[in-house]
């Protein structure tokens, strides 16, 4: 919940602040001068590139956690079965662990959204993230398309 609120926050943030390079970005379009209508315009392809980044993070968050849903009324959610230390992190070992296992059933299956899924939580839980990013992007799309 606290990872949705702080998205929202920082969201908004950002959104504001898109807004004050866009007013800024058309003034100087409107002043006439060569180089500040060419920064201008980048200005405003800067917002256009940044909207689209924060889409497609939203999106992202979005189809995971439709993912995740799907997957916890079918009772397949990944257990956590790691072991943690005295502040409560996950043990390296242990995250290895699962994470071979999960890598396992998804070469079993790789057609599969829900091992990809889990493939996903084994490489965050091993602090992997642009690999549990690209495994989570792979449960979508092959749950997308109604594999698995």
């Amino acid at each position: 919940m606290i990872a949705r609120v702080m998205y929202f926050v920082v969201s908004t943030a950002l959104l504001l602040g898109f807004a004050v390079v866009v007013a800024t970005g058309v003034q100087l379009m409107a002043s006439g001068d060569g180089p500040a209508i060419g920064i201008g315009v980048c200005a405003e392809l800067l917002v256009v590139i940044g909207c689209w980044f924060l889409w497609k993070t939203y999106a992202f968050g979005r189809d995971s956690g439709r993912l995740a849903k799907l997957l916890e009324a079918e009772g397949g959610l990944p257990v956590d079965e790691l072991a943690r230390d005295e502040h409560g992190r996950i043990d390296r070992a242990s995250a290895d662990e699962v994470f071979a296992k999960r890598k396992a059933e998804t070469e079993a299956s790789p057609e599969d959204w829900r091992a990809w899924f889990r493939l996903a939580v084994a490489y965050s839980d091993a602090r992997d993230v642009p690999r549990a990013r690209k495994a989570m992007h792979r449960a979508i799309d092959l749950q997308a398309r109604g594999t698995g």
